[in-house]
């Protein structure tokens, strides 16, 4: 099986090697899809490249993941993935530009140095080439979590969107603090934001405008600023509820 990964970035890199494929990367620089090439054992091609694959994995950035499926889902001989972090808009563009392929979108739930972890799955139009994808991705140790388009799409406005908002927001607002004042839950949250801050901001803008979620957390935090002593208790306390609940029926 020969897969073209569009797009050769950090997600790209880590589906190529995972896949236990043929691969072949093919990036806006085309240096990217060089490196990538040489870190997989790959081939790199040009976008403008005509040749047809079995598998076309598309691995841009959210912002470009339509466009992107519909420039190269006539490359796609057999099936066609994704890579983007979204289900239902990339789902949507390959039914529409490769209805008679194979499908399905995959949303690696962790950053690609952490591999393997869990990996949302929706397919569509399945058969034996994305059941051979699927299967490589979990012979390398991922976790297939099997869903819908509207049920992932829905739980990242509180996976990422929300939990990055309310991260970002602390990161914003903390101040420096002399040394020895440290509290545990201080010392976890500035090493949570610590992490977020590693990564790359138009990845996480991408999310921000994708999901919705910072309003609520920015709701919450009004609420919490503008409480009196007898209604942030109630806050807390809902607050705890709502977790509290929620971790007795895990």
């Amino acid at each position: 099986m020969d897969v073209l990964i569009v797009g050769a970035g950090a997600m790209g890199t880590w589906f190529g090697d995972a896949v236990d494929s043929e691969v072949t990367f093919a990036d806006v620089d085309p240096a990217a899809a060089v490196a990538a090439a040489d870190a997989v054992g790959g081939e790199a091609a040009s976008l403008e490249d005509e040749g047809t694959y079995d598998v076309v994995c598309i691995a841009v950035p959210l912002s470009h993941a339509d466009e992107a499926i519909a420039a190269h889902a006539s490359r796609a001989g057999e099936a066609m993935v994704d890579v983007s972090g979204a289900m239902t808009d990339p789902l949507a563009a390959m039914a529409r530009h490769a209805p008679d392929l194979e499908r399905a979108s995959l949303h690696p739930l962790f950053a690609p140095e952490r591999a393997p972890g869990s990996i949302a799955v929706v397919r569509e139009n399945a058969g034996p080439t994305t059941v051979a994808v699927l299967e490589a991705l979990e012979d390398r140790g991922n976790d297939l979590v099997e869903t819908t388009p509207e049920e992932h799409d829905e739980a990242m406005e509180t996976v990422q969107s929300a939990t990055h908002a309310a991260v970002l927001a602390f990161a914003l607002a903390a101040e420096d603090v002399p040394e020895g004042f440290e509290t545990p839950i201080y010392e976890e949250l500035r090493g949570i934001a610590s992490r977020v801050t590693a990564g790359t901001p138009r990845v996480y803008a991408d999310i921000q405008e994708t999901f919705d979620g910072a309003e609520a957390v920015a709701d919450a935090a009004g609420a919490l600023a503008d409480a009196d002593h007898d209604e942030f208790e109630a806050l807390y306390a809902e607050a705890a509820r709502k977790l509290h609940e929620e971790g007795d029926h895990e």
